[in-house]
């Protein structure tokens, strides 16, 4: 079972930097048990939601031609706490990229309040465990994460490489001078705690 812990990415320079938004909800089944009464999207799974913002602007840099995985979680730290209903916007940015690995750097946010900061560095599979063999199917960017880049261009006309691609032509307008429609607007309620200092 492989689980999702972004919606969807809403903007995406290719090589460079992507921003993904969550909305998290109560129908996430994980929220009832952690904690009853108080439900609280877990560290761990805000640190999984960069992983996969983070891996997939990785990926991308190299055309999904390598297996990308998380090596190490350089650092994470959390400012406030996270509950149904709120919007949180991932930011990733590429520091460095090598054909063995990348590093990255992310910030998590709700509105403008900062939530978490996360640096990771992810390892390029195929380069970096010589000797072994895995499968030529790649099996890290699977049809499941290559929907999220469904709705992005990436450039004048380009799609995602790589599993997934084979599928229609982008009817996307190639002319088009920005990468992403304009979100919808949308009110945001007023929150009923305060921040946390």
């Amino acid at each position: 079972m492989r689980w999702i812990w972004i919606d969807k990415f809403v903007e995406f320079e290719s090589g460079r930097r992507a921003v993904a938004v969550k909305n998290v909800t109560l129908a996430e089944e994980h929220l009832h048990d952690h904690f009853p009464g108080f439900p609280v999207m877990p560290e761990c799974l805000m640190i999984e939601a960069m992983a996969q913002t983070s891996g997939i602007l990785v990926g991308q840099a190299r055309d999904f031609q390598e297996k990308v995985v998380l090596a190490k979680i350089s650092k994470a730290v959390f400012f406030d706490y996270v509950t149904p209903g709120d919007s949180l916007r991932l930011e990733a940015q590429i520091g460095t990229i090598s054909p063995e690995a990348a590093g990255t750097s992310g910030r998590i946010l709700r509105g403008d309040q900062l939530i978490a900061e996360i640096d990771l560095i992810f390892s390029h599979i195929d380069r970096n465990l010589a000797g072994k063999k895995f499968p030529e199917e790649n099996f890290v960017f699977t049809d499941t994460f290559m929907s999220l880049m469904r709705d992005v261009a990436l450039g004048a006309g380009t799609r995602p490489q790589g599993r997934g691609a084979g599928e229609e032509p982008s009817t996307r307008d190639p002319q088009a001078s920005t990468l992403f429609p304009p979100p919808a607007p949308q009110a945001t309620p007023p929150r009923g705690r305060e921040s946390q200092a």
